[in-house]
């Protein structure tokens, strides 16, 4: 029996033409589109405005290769973890965080992360392989339709700082983000997508060019490249420099203001020369920083720096008038904070 093909892996025109193809009406290419992102059916006997011999027609020839939240846990401050199943029994994790006045989607780009960020519990799994579009787009759809039934309000933000290096698999990112922020999709404002890269200066230079319009985050944790690839290898790939010239290119491309996230470690990044390469390095663009509380991973390598340590980042940071927030982690009870997602339930 031949595969039948992914029927979202089509465009609107593609399913248009298929009608015509089978002496139908074009229309209805127009129908199922909106059924497949729009209202996120998962079969083709959803589409009620079909008549049964049209759904059978899509059914043999077509299939919905849609996500299946496979467990939900609830934190006792009411972040959800979803392990969301794909359709060739891959697994990966998203989280709904929510807060008094929004909710977050927190999603994956990656079955396993490309990259090898040693304080990362998601870096120590296999990359398996990338998500496609319709599966990140899935995701949303879904953290969406949760934060309705448990908040009672719409979804407010998108984060991509899952499972995964989304500037490694760029194309399907900016697929489904397209799809995201589309009004036949689910019509959210690209300024309240947040993309988050460990950073990768030949893929932020083609955003910028691409002319994107939703949020960058760089991962940073260290602005001293000797101490950056001693905790993220792949520094040692694209060293500080080649991130420093890419986000200068950014923002003189988009004019907008780039997110430092920076965990600080007792012992690894909490000295003196760490504020002050970190204060230089803010210098170069305009930014602010998020100082994120570590989350640990078993292992008693990295430990969270003193409240001391972080005070010290806070005043020099302060000090140089550049905008920092301290992130205190949700979830943590059910492995759902930030650098803990493993797959783990």
């Amino acid at each position: 029996m031949s595969k039948k093909k992914d029927i979202r892996a089509l465009t609107k025109e593609q399913l248009r033409d298929f009608f015509v193809k089978n002496n139908d009406k074009a229309f209805r290419g127009n129908q199922v589109y909106e059924w497949l992102w729009h209202k996120v059916a998962h079969s083709f006997d959803d589409m009620t405005n079909l008549s049964k011999e049209t759904r059978k027609m899509l059914d043999d020839n077509f299939v919905i290769n849609h996500i299946l939240v496979d467990t939900m846990q609830r934190s006792k401050d009411g972040t959800i973890k979803n392990a969301i199943k794909l359709h060739d029994g891959l697994i990966v994790e998203s989280v709904l965080i929510p807060t008094e006045k929004r909710t977050t989607a927190c999603v994956s780009s990656q079955v396993g992360c490309s990259l090898d960020c040693k304080f990362c519990a998601t870096a120590r799994l296999k990359r398996m392989r990338n998500l496609n579009a319709d599966e990140i787009y899935d995701q949303v759809a879904a953290i969406d339709k949760q934060s309705r039934l448990y908040h009672n309000h719409k979804l407010s933000n998108i984060v991509f700082m899952g499972m995964g290096e989304p500037l490694m698999n760029y194309n399907n990112v900016i697929k489904a983000i397209d799809k995201i922020t589309s009004p036949e999709g689910l019509g959210m404002a690209a300024r309240r997508i947040t993309v988050s890269t460990s950073g990768v200066p030949k893929i932020i230079k083609k955003m910028a060019d691409d002319e994107v319009r939703f949020n960058l985050a760089v991962s940073l944790h260290s602005a001293i490249d000797e101490v950056r690839t001693s905790i993220m290898p792949f520094n040692s790939t694209f060293p500080l420099k080649d991130l420093k010239e890419s986000l200068e290119y950014w923002y003189e491309k988009t004019n907008k203001t780039i997110t430092y996230e920076y965990v600080v470690w007792n012992g690894i990044n909490d000295k003196k020369e760490d504020i002050d390469a970190l204060v230089k390095f803010c210098q170069h663009v305009p930014c602010k920083v998020n100082l994120i509380e570590y989350n640990p991973i078993d292992d008693g390598e990295f430990q969270q720096a003193s409240e001391r340590a972080l005070n010290n980042y806070i005043s020099n940071l302060e000090m140089n008038d550049i905008v920092v927030n301290v992130r205190r982690s949700r979830g943590k009870d059910i492995d759902a904070a930030c650098g803990q997602l493993a797959n783990k339930s």
